[in-house]
């Protein structure tokens, strides 16, 4: 008795092999070409993202030199305006002493003028008092006691004067 039909096991490997020439030709075929596809899609986008990151660091670093310039100069126009600022302010003081001396020395003149007109006023009353004094000092009898009354007098209008 023969265990093993040899014409079933020559069906069967010839069967397997025209399965195995049928998937490898319909199936894995473009199975391994899709996967093979799908690799280079996924390699592709990683380079991709490599470029990608890699000019967002140039851009990046770019804009930091930007900024650092752009900060520079914010801080050369701060100083600047700094500067601008204190030399106004000293023409400014300067202007204010010269316009103070001027009013002072003004004032003084004023002052000196005042005083001339005060003095001259002054010496106008005096005589005035002196030129009645006299005319009643001679319509009146020259006494000792009668010249004191009319000095004390006399003393007295120019205490009223001040």
């Amino acid at each position: 008795m023969n265990l093993i039909d040899i014409r079933l096991v020559l069906t069967q490997i010839i069967g397997f092999l025209l399965m195995v020439w049928a998937l490898r030709k319909w199936a894995w075929g473009p199975l391994i070409g899709v996967l093979e596809a799908r690799r280079a899609k996924i390699a592709a986008d990683f380079a991709a993202a490599e470029r990608a990151k890699a000019e967002a660091g140039e851009t990046k670093s770019r804009y930091e030199q930007e900024l650092r310039g752009i900060e520079a100069r914010a801080r050369q126009r701060l100083l600047e305006a700094v500067a601008e600022g204190q030399k106004v302010a000293g023409e400014i003081k300067t202007q204010a002493q010269a316009d103070a001396v001027q009013r002072l020395e003004r004032a003084q003149d004023e002052i000196a003028r005042e005083r001339e007109k005060a003095k001259e006023l002054l010496k106008e009353k005096v005589i005035d008092l002196a030129i009645r004094s006299s005319e009643k000092i001679l319509r009146q009898k020259l006494d000792d006691p009668a010249q004191r009354r009319l000095a004390g007098e006399f003393i007295d209008e120019l205490g009223a004067l001040r």
